[in-house]
């Protein structure tokens, strides 16, 4: 049952993680066990579906293994918004009520994921501050105005604020305009996924730092294999993204994208007026390859942008230190009066798109479940599925888990290296070119 797999190998450099007080350490399994559930990856997938089983299965046993700290990976990295409106390709195309179906999931995750954190006194900066999408450019504009035709369309608020109203925001007058919509979330991700692994169940465990190796089925039962033994358990759950390829399954099918953002310390009460504009808020750019802002409640600019294709699902220092200078240049560019501002991080994100711009969702064998492959929108459809596919996996049905089933698919197949690598770099050089007014 061993094999050779490619580990999570993220840097230690993610603001986010870096920034929360010292936590316990890790429990990694050591030896053999069984568990009548078993769940595999601690993002948001894996820790939707943990606390899911463990309320619908109360005498049962549930275990989550995860290969790194919780919060250390992919679920700690991102920027920190829950969409509830997406902005790609899940309200293109003509069938209104497949879109609404994506923003009635999202929000259903964002009432569950609230309940989660007013209940349990989750401290992560959850805020409804709306989000901002804004453009730089005409290129900018032309895509923020097929943005808010969707949302009439859908019959979806939506405020365009022009360069003025938006420097009142945002303290930068780099900007043409932003539309404003007001259902989305800010958080600190990574503070977030440490108060859910803190308050799960009684009857659910977490295994950090246990990486696994290999499973499969046998006489029924299935048969997952980490560093130290070998753990038995009546049915699976995947959360591991790119990495169910790993495990010998959905392969061929995703791709592994690179994000990377940088951090800065907290500003100062004279950096703050020189800024000019509030805290917490978030803005997306209109043109997906631009880059995106966040400005916290403890005053920290995050600056996200560059992407990568990674076959390793890794990063060298010598990458992320050029990404940091073109993160400098983005935040110099707005904010000349905060030239002086250092980032304390700079770190990178493997997110998973499909060719086809379709998520897996469901039964993969008998006894086996995954979700995975959320084309860059993971925190809601993520935190979502996950609580969806525990409630499959223990025979429920409801009009949500229905929905979610019609919106899912089969990534499509893409090529073997090293074509891909070659396409998809070249794709991703394009798009940077044709969005360089909006970086």
């Amino acid at each position: 049952m061993k094999r050779t797999v490619k580990l999570p190998a993220d840097d230690r450099r993610n603001g986010w993680y870096e920034i929360l007080p010292a936590q316990p350490e890790s429990q990694p399994l050591v030896g053999d066990a069984t568990t009548d559930w078993l769940v595999i990856g601690g993002g948001f997938v894996g820790m939707a579906a943990t606390r899911r089983l463990a309320e619908l299965n109360p005498n049962d046993s549930v275990m989550l293994l995860d290969a790194q700290r919780i919060a250390h990976g992919t679920s700690g990295r991102n920027s920190g918004f829950v969409i509830d409106l997406p902005h790609k390709g899940d309200l293109e195309g003509p069938d209104i009520e497949r879109k609404k179906k994506f923003i009635g999931l999202n929000r259903a995750a964002i009432r569950w994921l609230e309940q989660l954190v007013t209940d349990n006194n989750i401290d992560c900066q959850w805020s409804h501050a709306g989000k901002l999408q804004g453009a730089v450019s005409e290129r900018g504009v032309k895509f923020l105005q097929h943005f808010q035709f969707l949302l009439k369309e859908l019959g979806e608020p939506g405020q365009m604020l022009d360069g003025a109203a938006l420097k009142q925001k945002i303290g930068s007058d780099y900007y043409q305009q932003a539309l404003y919509t007001p259902g989305c979330i800010l958080m600190q991700p990574a503070a977030l996924m440490r108060g859910l692994l803190a308050t799960l169940p009684d009857n659910a465990v977490c295994h950090e730092d246990t990486p696994v190796l290999g499973l499969e089925q046998r006489n029924g039962l299935w048969r997952v294999q980490t560093k130290t033994g070998v753990i038995t358990a009546k049915k699976v759950l995947l959360g591991t993204n790119i990495f169910t390829e790993q495990l010998g399954l959905l392969k061929s099918r995703m791709l592994p994208i690179m994000t990377f953002a940088s951090m800065t310390r907290p500003l100062s009460d004279a950096e703050f007026k020189a800024f000019g504009g509030s805290d917490d808020w978030g803005l997306t750019p209109a043109d997906y390859a631009g880059t995106t802002l966040r400005f916290t409640r403890d005053r920290r600019m995050v600056v996200r942008n560059q992407y990568r294709f990674v076959p390793d699902y890794s990063s060298s220092d010598a990458e992320r230190a050029r990404i940091h200078d073109q993160h400098r240049q983005a935040l110099e560019a707005r904010y000349p009066q905060l030239a002086q501002l250092p980032f304390e991080y700079t770190w990178g994100g493997v997110c998973t798109l499909s060719s086809n711009y379709t998520s897996f969702f469901g039964e993969l064998k008998p006894g086996l479940y995954a979700s995975c492959c959320h084309n860059g929108v993971g925190v809601a459809r993520g935190t979502i599925s996950g609580k969806l596919l525990a409630e499959q996996a223990s025979g429920g049905d409801s009009l949500l888990l229905r929905d979610m089933q019609q919106v899912s698919g089969m990534p499509a197949r893409i090529p073997p290296q090293p074509f891909l690598g070659i396409g998809v770099k070249a794709r991703l050089k394009m798009a940077e070119w044709a969005s360089r007014s909006e970086v």
